[in-house]
């Protein structure tokens, strides 16, 4: 088990490696000068040279990889170029946006998506499972940002144009209001909470989709094997068959399915938090890419790139512990010693 652990971890930080080492090229041979865009047209070129020698961009690329490498490992992130604050300072105000959006998501994905793939699967072949599964089709073959829109078009603009409800009109730029910090505690968060509905909603109803989809089809699979037949045979009730059986071994997919969906789902905040205007790490990432801000951008690579190893490695240790054989076969030496 252990050797398994290291093996894994050696392959995840290969991976992040491989990651930045990418980025770092890719960055490098976009067009465009950082410290031309930074201090502008007029700049002199001696100007334009000191500072290029400040930020050490006049040095080979190979030594300025390995320099930014070891910096990062130790935990000096460098400073921004367009905006002159460190990095660290920048993506620590923008990581808890983008994790609530990242975390709220998650959750709604997956109890949305398992209860409407419990459900069809219970009602395979009906015509709600027919609906439901042309639904979600076409949910999932949509891109996020496409989805954006759409919920933007209708809740944010339509809602205004055709007088809906204010409950129903949902405001679609930003994390909080103009004038929230001088709201009471209860309105700011009522505030702030609807900012949060569109940009939740869009990436939870691509995500929800998809996890139905796989769901349904873990456990029509699930129960038609004989365990289930015997669990029915039993006098066991429906419900108890459904969730106590099959959806306890069709949970060992569906977990492993989280380290697929990290990401898809983190490509998509990047598109969600620009269209939303949500100072989220993707929204930081796009204007540090037309900045041609190469710390910056960097370390949001890194960052992602960790988060999604990090989650890829939970999902492991998740499915392992849902799987009912490895339960069955911890349980079975205390049932030797019992007996014995």
């Amino acid at each position: 088990m252990r050797a398994a652990l290291l093996r894994r971890l050696a392959v995840a930080a290969v991976t992040v490696l491989l990651v930045v080492t990418a980025t770092f090229a890719a960055v490098h041979l976009m067009p465009g000068d950082p410290v031309r865009l930074y201090l502008g047209p007029t700049a002199s070129p001696a100007v334009v040279a000191a500072t290029r020698h400040a930020l050490g961009l006049d040095r080979p690329l190979p030594v300025q990889y390995l320099e930014w490498l070891e910096r990062f490992v130790r935990g000096r992130w460098g400073e921004s170029i367009a905006q002159q604050r460190p990095v660290a300072r920048v993506l620590g105000d923008a990581l808890g946006p983008t994790l609530v959006l990242v975390g709220g998501s998650l959750l709604l994905t997956y109890l949305g998506g398992i209860l409407v793939g419990a459900y069809q699967a219970a009602r395979r072949r009906s015509r709600a499972d027919a609906a439901l599964t042309g639904v979600t089709a076409v949910v999932y073959a949509l891109p996020s940002y496409v989805v954006a829109l759409g919920l933007v078009a209708v809740f944010a603009y339509g809602a205004a144009l055709w007088h809906w409800p204010r409950a129903l009109r949902l405001p679609a730029f930003g994390e909080a209001g103009l004038g929230a910090d001088l709201l009471p505690p209860a309105a700011r968060l009522a505030d702030r909470l609807r900012h949060l509905v569109l940009p939740l909603t869009t990436l939870a109803l691509v995500g929800i989709a998809g996890t139905a989809r796989f769901v349904r089809g873990a456990m029509v699979e699930a129960l038609r094997q004989p365990f289930v037949r015997a669990a029915r045979a039993r006098g066991l009730s429906g419900s108890r068959v459904l969730f106590g059986h099959a959806l306890r071994n069709a949970l060992v997919p569906v977990v492993t399915l989280l380290g697929l969906q990290l990401p898809a789902l983190f490509s998509g905040v990047v598109f969600v938090e620009v269209i939303f205007a949500w100072p989220g790490m993707g929204r930081v990432a796009v204007q540090a890419v037309l900045a041609r801000d190469y710390p910056v951008v960097m370390a949001v690579t890194a960052v992602f790139a960790c988060l999604v190893v990090a989650g890829n490695l939970l999902a492991d240790l998740l499915a392992a512990l849902a799987d009912p054989r490895r339960a069955a076969a911890a349980a079975a030496p205390a049932d030797r010693d019992g007996g014995g």
